[in-house]
């Protein structure tokens, strides 16, 4: 391939998802767009580094890792992590919030107050709500107590997330009202941090944002890219990480956290010619052969 492309992952913008790549370069992905793009021939998938700095060896790393970082790397990116609890001293305000993705799909985290929504879209959050602002350790401290009391998760596999994105319900009523509930027994509960300002219930519905009205079940996922694989589809959703493309075998869910690392180029071809596992769950049927 004469020209190639480092993808640096799907960011959420004000006009929708956007796919970012090395050198600053971005491509915007309005609905109906058509995705398409071929791994280098003979190419391999190297570690992406961490912390804005490259891997200082360039490890290969697995196809299917979500990460795309060696051992090290993952270790030092996850060492600055909020996200991993191993930062106490941040000076910024944070949401507390409980996040909605399909029916008993709820849990709860928190994010830095300047991200606004972000890391809801980035999550691939349906339906949200704050529950309160405060200091780093007050909204720790209140994760952990909403965890405990109302028995909600902090993390949700994607994979559930998936499984259940076009059969959700279909009123922004009905998908807000377990989050509904679980914030009234939120602010029912004592021993909140005193440093935590609480916020009322107002449910923010990304349904739309995400062009989840009428989408079609999915009939698989991509697994991983390879070496010489192409991926082409047309875009009929995001949600999170992920693109919806319809192909001729039916809608193929590409996870773009499978993207980095990998040296991609431009391609003609249409179809799918790397690994596609099944959807597990009420989101499709089997994967059908052609597919493979």
């Amino acid at each position: 391939m004469a020209r190639v492309w480092k993808c640096s992952g799907l960011r959420w913008s004000a006009g929708g998802p956007v796919l970012v790549w090395q050198g600053g370069r971005s491509s915007a992905l309005p609905w109906g767009k058509r995705v398409a793009f071929q791994v280098a021939e003979g190419g391999v998938r190297r570690c992406v580094g961490a912390r804005g700095h490259p891997c200082p060896v360039r490890a290969v790393v697995p196809g299917r890792s979500t990460g795309a970082r060696c051992e090290e790397c993952a270790r030092l990116d996850r060492a600055h992590s909020v996200a991993a609890d191993t930062i106490a001293d941040d000076p910024r305000p944070y949401h507390v919030y409980l996040a909605w993705f399909g029916p008993g799909m709820v849990k709860v985290g928190i994010t830095a107050v300047e991200r606004g929504s972000a890391r809801l879209l980035e999550q691939g959050a349906v339906c949200f709500s704050w529950l309160g602002a405060g200091p780093l350790m007050a909204a720790r401290r209140s994760e952990e107590l909403l965890r405990a009391a109302l028995g909600v998760p902090d993390r949700i596999p994607y994979a559930e997330k998936r499984a259940v994105r076009s059969a959700l319900p279909g009123s922004a009523v009905e998908r807000a009202a377990e989050v509904a509930e679980l914030h009234a027994r939120a602010g029912a509960l004592g021993d909140w941090p005193e440093s935590l300002e609480r916020e009322p219930f107002r449910p923010v519905d990304h349904a739309g944002v995400f062009g989840l009205d009428g989408l079609p079940a999915a009939v698989g996922a991509v697994g991983e890219l390879v070496a010489g694989g192409v991926v082409s589809g047309q875009l009929v959703a995001a949600a999170g990480p992920d693109l919806h493309l319809r192909t001729d075998g039916g809608v193929v869910v590409l996870d773009t956290r499978l993207m980095t690392g990998w040296e991609l180029g431009p391609t003609g071809d249409r179809g799918l010619t790397v690994p596609v596992r099944e959807v597990r769950g009420p989101a499709g049927p089997r994967l059908q052969d052609g597919l493979f």
